[in-house]
């Protein structure tokens, strides 16, 4: 029966509940597809902002369906939020946008590329999403760009309002956009003064619209920050405090420790707190912040997809209650936009598995069933099957299993499982004598575009239109096309083009056991970038061997070398829905030990080069340094016992994108892969810098082609790449390769560039043999 010890949890009055965000895309990917179509010129921008605004008006339908006290505005973009808050405020210096479509092709230029290169992209925080990041330099200059406000947040604002709900807006908050921005010759603080002006004219309007709560969100208060930026948040929530606008300074992903007393200071209405990764600072928290100001509870888990243990949460309600029992509000932990809409939409997944879960709608669900029941108007049958859900999953057979945990640890316990033979010095002259490789030897990361033919393919067989034979010859005479124009245009080491696979994470996940799959979780990467994250609901061991039959087929088309192409287990980790019942690094290792499998067997295959991808090495790190030499450990360690199960002629490759990786280097040194390929377009090789700084002791391939934008690279573009690469790192340790996968691309932009980037390395290698 229900826990009836909540004796003081019945005194809150006046709850309310609110969400921080919601998904972009819709319940049926309705933004992906409707941008796409708009950047190939199939339809206008008024159907896009038409399908965008539909979007909108579902979301906030959801909110007043699971009556939320305010429906949420701010919190869309048709690419990205920050890129959002950098045109709110002119540092992008727009012009010619005159018109709603020349805004709109501005702003999609920033993002993807257009008469030049789009803008770097990287990380948001520890999660799976990536934002466009400003840059600022001692010419930016900061206004506000009512223009482009005219055209989104204020038209928003006004279509919100006819649904008669109180309104919250969201902004991101000045200190985390400056944060977030790459500065170059300035200080970022230097630029401050200005922000905050133009922060104050954009509240004044917003307030004049009668909107009475803005939600401004600062995620750096869960990061280091300086005595500086403390500074800086005192100045800047001092100059924004308004007579009769509320606001709501929200913080997430992570705890806020020495931030904690300043962010209970600040002149504001009322704080959010993530209370999942914050949970031992809640005490603190209820004795710091004055009885007078809103505290907002994240107790919804916004960043994973399971059921909440409402028993748990009303536990922490009935602890805050014994010191404060008004201005209580109640959300998820952050955003929407990082877990899957809607449960409902899933007929397919097993059903012990579904009743553990919980998506953006059913989260939403939650927070009214806690109001109700503080509000005394809910059953308790309601809390009494969210217990029995909870406890299921707790012991279930389908999580737990102790057979593999045997065999696991049996392989753990194997001395030296994580190191290779030798050193790479050595290793690289073994490797060399065998793959006799050239000077800069050219490769692509690994996925070849995934077409409408590819796509159609895939969706004929999973209906049974096709057999499997028919499936897997459409998809050998795919991989001999590819095959063939890797050869004809002089690429060095070969890749089969992976167009078995439907993503880099799933695909394997489905040869693993202790792994759900969904047929609409998706959620947002980047832009109309949507992945699926599979569920990792229990103990992790290999089926069967995964990539072995294509990787044998793909070497016996060619003479030349051909890479093997796995994904590694951090990735396969962090790219998934993490079961949060036991620690990450527990489960990342389970995952190692049955990639090792697969990389043996590739290398009894005759695989001489095994690719293995960790792309989310570096967004797994925690966001306080503190914490980051444990993660590093085991991450590192995971890798390893993957790969270091070969001999030394086996040359092992690993794979990493949007990362800046100046402060992790030894830890990826001490994954000691043979090459390392990075993405360092956008930043124009400056990523290199920190590999000089530290003297990265292996192989590097610098990217040379921003594979996220539709531009192709000119020769002499990625010539003058190639040639800053040399100029500081030894060029018998470069290889040439695209910033990351061409899966997204198109066949024409790929083979033009694929064609530029061996053109270019010719030229460098003969202008190296003449000097």
């Amino acid at each position: 029966m229900l826990n009836t010890s909540y004796t003081n949890i019945h005194n809150i009055t006046q709850l309310k509940t609110h969400t921080l965000g919601a998904s972009r895309m819709g319940e049926n990917r309705e933004l992906k597809f409707a941008l796409e179509s708009y950047w190939q010129g199939k339809i206008q921008s008024a159907e896009l902002i038409q399908i965008s605004n539909k979007i909108k008006q579902n979301n906030w339908q959801q909110q007043i369906d699971a009556n939320l006290d305010f429906i949420t505005v701010g919190d869309f973009a048709l690419y990205d939020h920050v890129l959002n808050n950098a045109f709110y405020f002119d540092t992008i210096h727009t012009h010619n946008t005159s018109s709603s479509e020349n805004i709109l092709k501005e702003y999609f230029s920033q993002a993807r590329g257009g008469s030049c290169c789009a803008l770097e992209m990287t990380k948001w925080f520890n999660t799976n999403y990536h934002y466009i990041v400003p840059q600022l330099n001692k010419n930016t200059k900061i206004k506000l760009n009512k223009e482009f406000l005219g055209e989104f947040l204020f038209k928003d604002i006004e279509l919100a309002q006819k649904n008669n709900k109180e309104i919250k807006i969201v902004l991101l908050g000045p200190l985390s956009f400056l944060y977030l921005s790459k500065a170059q010759e300035i200080d970022k603080l230097d630029l401050l003064d200005d922000l905050i002006n133009s922060y104050a004219e954009l509240l004044s309007i917003i307030k004049s619209k009668g909107i009475s709560f803005v939600q401004i969100d600062e995620p750096i208060l869960s990061l280091d920050l300086s005595v500086n930026w403390h500074r800086a948040f005192e100045q800047t929530y001092s100059t924004l405090h308004f007579e009769g606008l509320n606001i709501l300074l929200a913080t997430y992903f992570g705890e806020l420790q020495d931030n904690l007393q300043l962010i209970c200071n600040l002149p504001v209405s009322g704080i959010h707190i993530d209370a999942i990764s914050s949970s031992k600072e809640i005490q603190k928290i209820i004795d710091w912040l004055p009885n007078h100001k809103i505290l907002s509870i994240g107790l919804i888990d916004g960043r994973n997809i399971w059921k909440n243990d409402l028993e748990q949460s009303l536990e922490i309600l009935n602890t805050i209650s014994t010191r404060r029992t008004q201005n209580i509000w109640l959300a998820p932990t952050c955003s929407l936009l990082h877990v899957p809409c809607n449960l409902e939409l899933e007929t397919k997944l097993d059903s012990n598995i579904k009743n553990w879960l919980s998506f953006g709608k059913q989260k939403l669900q939650e927070l009214d069933i806690l109001k109700s029941f503080i509000n005394t108007k809910l059953s308790d049958d309601i809390i009494e099957n969210n217990k029995q859900a909870i406890e299921s999953r707790k012991n279930s057979t389908l999580v737990n299993n102790p057979n593999i945990r045997q065999d696991i640890q049996q392989i753990l316990n194997t001395s030296n499982v994580d190191k290779r033979d030798t050193v790479f010095k050595n290793r690289k002259i073994v490797q060399q004598n065998i793959l006799n490789l050239p000077l800069l030897p050219t490769t692509t990361i690994g996925s070849f575009p995934q077409t409408q033919e590819v796509r159609a393919i895939r969706s004929s067989f999973k209906k049974q239109q096709i057999t499997e034979q028919e499936y897997t010859t459409k998809l050998q005479q795919l991989t001999q096309q590819a095959i063939k124009f890797q050869e004809e245009i002089g690429l060095d080491v070969l890749v089969h083009g992976e167009f078995e696979r439907n993503d880099m994470v799933e695909y394997f996940a489905e040869f693993l056991h202790g792994f759900a799959f969904t047929q609409n979780g998706w959620v947002q990467s980047y832009g109309s970038r949507c992945v699926k994250p599979p569920v990792i609901y229990g103990d992790v061991a290999r089926k069967q061997p995964i990539t072995i039959a294509w990787s044998k087929f793909a070497q016996e088309q060619t003479d030349r070398i051909m890479k093997g192409m796995l994904t590694g287990p951090v990735t396969v980790l962090h790219w998934s829905f993490i079961r949060d019942d036991q620690p990450k690094a527990d489960t990342c290792l389970q995952i190692a030990v049955a990639l090792r499998h697969e990389v043996n067997d590739l290398e009894s295959a005759g695989i001489k080069i095994i690719q293995i991808d960790e792309p989310a090495y570096r967004e797994g790190l925690p966001l306080r340094k503190s914490d980051w030499a444990n993660y590093l450990e085991w991450a590192s360690k995971a890798f390893r016992i993957c790969a270091s199960g070969v001999d030394d002629k086996t040359q092992i490759h690993t794979h990493m994108c949007y990362s800046e990786f100046g402060d992790i280097l030894p830890a990826i040194a001490a994954m000691d892969a043979d090459v390392i390929s990075i993405e360092t377009t956008r930043s124009n090789m400056d990523l290199l810098d920190s590999f000089v700084d530290f003297k990265y002791p292996n192989d590097i391939g610098p990217g040379v082609w921003d594979i996220h934008s539709p531009r192709i690279p000119s020769v002499s573009e990625i010539q003058s790449l190639i040639q800053k690469a040399i100029d500081v790192l030894p060029i018998e340790n470069l290889w040439i390769n695209p910033d990351c996968g061409l899966k997204t691309r198109n066949w024409e932009e790929t083979k033009q560039a694929l064609i530029n980037l061996v053109a270019a390395t010719e030229n460098i290698r003969q202008s190296v043999s003449v000097d």
